[in-house]
Order: structure tokens, then C-alpha cells, then sequence
């Protein structure tokens, strides 16, 4: 039987490594790419103009490609549930296929796609190509869970071997026979949409353009620095070099304009014969951060909320907008910390131990506000922001689940100088302090009045004056997360009937004992830094 298909493309914009899109192909007589601009992520989603952007020049590359195998994208404007039976009828649809996706919205979305597909006789075929691996399929091998360690996830990993092959690029050869729709009579209703369209102003320019082409020749040059690849080690990367000193590659991952596998088995082919680095710290180590987050987050009710997740610790945070307006605004009084942010908005993407400072900070470092609201600000401007992977990131920085040393806590003035003495970064994005003497950039609310008159910059005037003392304000942090540490034990000990998981699931998790000070030293440098290199790639 011939079918006329319509693929439906949400993440993965892009041909090559597509398995749903050319499931499509199959015996395919007539062919409709469809993106579709649904109004829950304009309405619900925190997207800044950076993202939008992304979005936009993603969606314009897509269009391009497929207008060289004489295709075309037909962007939809409107609510899946109401476009698509529309577009069953007018195009006579018997086929629709489509990427799996696991965040909660979307497994809701589908429910109800496939609903009213089955309710017109379409087809649907959906494969899995976002992650590395089926979710749904290790979770079932491991009897419905994920562990909660990295190091138990890749043991579970092992046991199921490398990654599905990748498939081929869509190609005039796979569309042999099959008509590809244009739709003429619609003139440019499904064009892709502008960025005045979606009412979105970008002030900056792009350094990272969207796009499948993009992807892939940002992915070769990285490559083609075989030695960089083979000694990748994430902790050992720089976050306030002028330049990334990592791939910034997750923001093509996060769209599906690069292949999670093809980067993998590429990564294979420069690791074969030469000796390279191993996962946690590898470059494949960062997909398999990517795969534990996205595995764990598909099935942790509440993920990207404190109360009713069953992996959160429940503390008691301040509410004080205050100190989140100030942290969002770079306006802390802090300049590693305002440079970072102010980064963060201009370009957003910014270094995985950046965004360890910032989210440290903002916690239970020094500002205790809650998580939950330092992830709506990532979600808004990071490029890479991915539901499941922005959510465990902030509950691992706040000490709120996965890593528990709450008493290690990231100066905001001794971490930046590590790699950064002078300041240069400071200076780049703070150039109201760029002449100040490197002795005083970290640290300008110590600079003589003079100094700071000279630099053009008098701090409680032209800049702020620092929003807490950190050394004052750290032990009592500290304190407070011990207090809420002990709470959590003493909850947990009257629940004396409560299922027990396994050790090896839980130890990093569950070990409410504030005696994990007394952990040897060994044991927590290991831990730092298996809690130092997962968030962006």
C-alpha cells in the first residue's frame, strides 16, 4: 500500500540520523514536512529572543535542505490537537510520523495525537533518535527505574552495549516515486516565520547560528582537533576564557539539528587506535550526562519541581525577589558573577562551571533563593535549555538531589581567578570595571576611593555594591542546609515501613548523615568532581 505521509518534525531539525523521517518515505506516494508553531510554548515556555532566533534560523535551514530534494517545510500555525485533523482531511493523510519525546507536555500531546490519528485511520510511526538509547526500553530492562548515580547509570549502559546504528541522510534516492508536496495554493501560509511575526527583538548578534548545516560543520571542526578530542576533560576546561573551551554543541543536541549518535559514533572513529579520555569526563561522558538526565527526568514525577518530587530534598528557601532580580540583572555586586549572567543574556550560552558559580551563588551558597526559580531564568536564556537537563542540573547545584557535599561552595571570588587572573572576561563583560587594576577587579568594593575614581567607576554609584558578604553569609548557608539535611533524616527514620531501593542507587541520593564531612579526602574530590561537568557540551 502507498501511504501519503506527514512527517512531523518537533526536535530533530534535521536529515541525516532522522529514522522517523524516513519512515515517512516508505512506500510513500505524497510527503508533508510539517513544523508546528503551537501556542503553549509561546504561552507556558520561558523562550528569550536568543532561543527564538535559534528556532527561527533552525526551522530556515530545515527549509532549505528540504527545498533541494524538492521539498518544502509547512510551517502550521495553531494547537496539534486542532491542526491536525484539519490536515488529515485536506491532504488525506494516511501516514503520520514523528521523534519521541519524553518531557511530560509532550508525552501528554502525543497521547492525544495518536488518539485522533487512530480516530482518522493515519498510521503513526514514531522512533527514537533525540536520546541515544529507547527511555522507555532500558528503564524496563531495569525493572521500571533509572539508577541515580552516573556511576550505576553506565553500569546499567554496559550491560546493554553501544548505541543503535545511525541511519542515513533523507535523499532524492530514498524519495524515488514519491510526490513532494509544495501546496502552491496556499502562497506563503506555511512560510517559516519571522522573528517580527513572533513579536521578538534580538539585541545581540548570533554567534551560534540554528541549523542542521551549522551543526554539522561546527561538529567537524571540533573533530578535526583530534588531540583536543582524545584529552577532553571536562573539569579541566576554562569557564571565563574569552573563547569557549568547550564544543558548544549542546544547543544544536538540545534542537535535534545534530544527531546525538552521529556525534557519538564520530567521536568512536577519533577515539579508535589513539588513547583518549573515558566517560564521566570525556566527550562522551557529556552524552551520557545528557542520557542519565533525560532518562531520570522521564520518570521522576514533578522533575522541575521541589514539592512533590520524590528524588527532592525539601528546603526551606527564602522568598526574597530582591536578591533574584538582582542575580538575573547582573546587578549582584559580585563581577564574576554579574560578568557570567551578563553573558548569559547577551549570547546565551555560557560554561558549564559558569553556571555552576551563578547557580551555587543564587542557592545555597549565598542568596538561598530556591532553584526552582534559577531554572525559569535558564530556561528564558540558555540556547541549550532542555527541560530535563536544566531541572537536574539545578537540583544538583543547590544540593537539592544527586550531590549532596553542601558544604563545598563555589567562591564567587577565589573560582573566577583560577583561571582568570587579571580579569580579562570581567572586563569584556563588565566594561564599566575594565580599568580597574587586576588586584581589585574581583573584588572592586576593596579598592581606595581613588582607585575607583580613577577607573571611572565609584562601586555603590556606578556599580553596585556587593548584595552579601560571601564570607559572612556562607556558614550560615552551610548551617541552614545542615539543619534541613538533619530534618530529612529524622523524616525518613519514622518511616520505618517505607519501600527500601537498592544501595547502589541510593548512596549518593539518600545519605541524609551531615557526618558526610567526615567522608575521607579521597572520596570527596571524587565526588567534586563527578559534580563538575555536566550541563552543556
Amino acid at each position: 500500500m502507498s501511504h501519503r505521509s506527514l512527517h512531523w518534525f518537533r526536535k530533530g531539525l534535521r536529515l541525516h540520523d532522522n529514522p522517523s523521517l524516513l519512515a515517512a518515505c516508505d512506500g510513500c506516494e505524497e510527503l508533508w514536512p510539517v513544523f508546528v508553531l503551537d501556542p503553549w510554548f509561546v504561552s507556558n515556555q520561558r523562550v528569550g529572543a536568543n532561543r527564538w532566533r535559534f528556532l527561527v534560523e533552525s526551522l530556515q535551514d530545515l527549509d532549505n535542505s528540504l527545498r533541494q530534494l524538492n521539498l518544502r517545510l509547512h510551517v502550521v500555525r495553531g494547537k496539534p490537537s486542532e491542526v491536525f485533523p484539519e490536515l488529515f482531511k485536506k491532504w488525506k493523510v494516511t501516514r503520520l510520523t514523528y521523534e519521541v519525546d519524553t518531557e511530560p507536555y509532550a508525552v501528554e500531546r502525543d497521547k492525544e495525537i495518536d488518539n485522533l490519528a487512530a480516530h482518522h485511520k493515519v498510521e503513526v510511526i514514531k522512533k527514537v533518535s533525540h536520546t541515544l538509547y529507547d527511555t522507555n526500553k532500558v528503564v524496563s530492562k531495569n525493572n521500571g527505574k533509572v539508577p541515580l548515580t552516573y556511576q550505576g547509570f553506565q553500569v546499567l549502559l554496559n550491560k546493554l552495549g553501544p548505541p543503535p546504528a545511525t541511519v542515513t541522510s533523507l535523499n532524492t534516492q530514498l524519495l524515488k516515486g514519491c510526490k513532494c508536496s509544495s501546496v502552491p495554493e496556499d502562497g506563503k501560509v506555511y512560510e517559516v516565520p519571522s522573528l517580527e511575526e513572533l513579536g521578538v527583538t534580538c539585541e545581540y548578534p548570533a554567534l551560534y547560528p540554528g541549523g542542521e548545516t551549522e551543526a554539522l560543520a561546527r561538529m567537524e571542526r571540533n573533530l578535526s582537533n583530534t588531540n583536543w578530542i582524545c584529552n577532553f576533560e571536562k573539569p579541566k576546561t576554562e569557564p571565563n576564557k574569552l573563547s569557549p573551551s568547550t564544543t558548544v554543541l549542546s544547543p544544536y543536541l538540545k534542537f535535534g539539528c545534530l544527531s546525538a549518535r552521529t556525534f557519538y559514533f564520530k567521536l568512536l572513529e577519533v577515539y579508535k587506535n589513539r588513547k583518549h579520555t573515558s566517560p564521566p569526563v570525556s566527550l562522551h561522558g557529556q552524552l551520557l550526562w545528557r542520557e542519565f538526565f533525560t532518562m531520570v527526568g522521564a520518570v521522576t514525577p514533578n522533575f522541575d519541581c521541589m514539592e512533590g518530587n520524590p528524588i527532592c530534598r525539601q528546603i526551606p528557601w527564602d522568598d526574597n525577589q530582591a536578591y533574584l532580580t538582582a542575580w538575573e540583572q547582573a546587578k549582584t555586586g559580585y563581577p564574576f558573577i554579574d560578568a557570567i549572567m551578563t553573558q548569559l543574556r547577551k549570547e546565551g550560552w555560557i560554561h558549564h562551571l559558569a553556571r555552576h558559580s551563578v547557580a551555587c551563588f543564587l542557592t545555597r551558597g549565598d542568596l538561598w533563593v530556591s532553584w526552582e526559580h534559577g531554572q525559569k531564568v535558564f530556561e528564558e536564556l540558555l540556547l541549550d535549555a532542555d527541560w530535563s537537563l536544566n531541572a537536574g542540573n539545578w537540583m544538583w547545584l543547590s544540593a537539592s538531589a544527586f550531590f549532596h557535599q553542601y558544604f563545598r561552595v563555589y567562591s564567587p571570588v577565589a573560582f573566577g581567578k583560577k583561571t582568570d587572573k587579571n580579569g580579562d572576561y570581567i572586563r569584556k563583560y563588565l566594561p564599566i570595571l575594565k580599568k580597574f587594576p587586576a588586584d581589585y577587579i574581583y573584588e572592586p568594593w576593596k579598592a581606595p576611593l581613588g582607585v575607583q575614581q580613577a577607573a571611572g567607576c565609584v562601586i555603590g554609584k556606578d556599580y553596585p555594591k556587593r548584595i552579601v558578604d560571601h564570607d559572612v553569609i556562607r556558614p550560615i548557608n552551610i548551617k541552614r542546609m545542615a539543619a534541613a539535611y538533619r530534618n530529612k533524616a529524622e523524616s525518613t527514620e519514622t518511616q520505618k515501613n517505607s519501600k527500601k531501593r537498592s544501595k547502589s542507587d541510593t548512596d549518593d541520593l539518600n545519605e541524609s548523615d551531615v557526618s558526610s564531612k567526615k567522608r575521607t579526602k579521597k572520596s570527596s574530590k571524587k565526588q567534586e568532581s563527578i559534580g563538575a561537568f555536566f550541563s552543556s557540551c
